[in-house]
């Protein structure tokens, strides 16, 4: 797996799917995304990508109080090579990045540096300090936009934010369910 930092250096990638987040934890709502984000880029004759975020946008934005990331960059980037994933971009999340609408991200950095076809995406995702909706890229025909529904273990929502609540409580175990790996011997 190829990591790169920052947008200035990016090779010319063939047939991108991308898709973008945090994924803090890398956890099985994250596992479901990235895995049809690795098979609409192999149907396509692609590669995958995945933009992620350092530091994480909380942090930047002074919204980080009681925030216990989950894993660390060199973590994460492990997680998502174990996965199969091809291309990493580390994005470099600073206020200036942080003021881009959703179409200007899209416009500037999806399509305009990465090249992206296939924009893979959580049903609730959005873009952008307007927070966008994927539908809307969808509709303007520059992307195609796959969504991935909610991921449910034991009826409990897959979400990092759970995850951290949960790790919080001492409830290690059900922690690590929703992570799909033990904390011990992963990390």
């Amino acid at each position: 797996m190829r990591v790169f930092h920052g947008f200035d250096a990016l090779p010319h990638f063939v047939r991108p799917a991308v898709t973008v987040g945090s994924y803090d934890g890398v956890h099985l709502g994250h596992r479901a995304l990235i895995g049809r984000l690795i098979a609409e880029a192999r149907a396509n004759g692609g590669e995958s990508i995945v933009l992620t975020f350092e530091p994480h946008p909380r942090i930047t934005l002074g919204k980080a109080e009681g925030l216990r990331l989950l894993t660390t960059l060199d973590e994460k980037t492990a997680l998502l090579e174990e996965l199969g994933v091809d291309n990493v971009i580390v994005i470099p999340f600073d206020r200036a990045f942080s003021a881009l609408s959703g179409e200007e991200f899209a416009d500037d950095y999806l399509i305009g540096k990465v090249g992206a076809e296939t924009l893979v995406a959580g049903y609730n995702h959005r873009f952008g300090h307007d927070r966008i909706d994927c539908d809307t890229l969808a509709v303007s025909g520059r992307l195609r936009v796959v969504k991935v529904g909610p991921c449910r273990v034991d009826g409990e929502h897959v979400s990092s934010t759970v995850i951290r609540r949960l790790l919080d409580e001492g409830k290690t175990a059900e922690a690590e369910l929703l992570l799909g790996y033990s904390l011990q011997t992963e990390k």
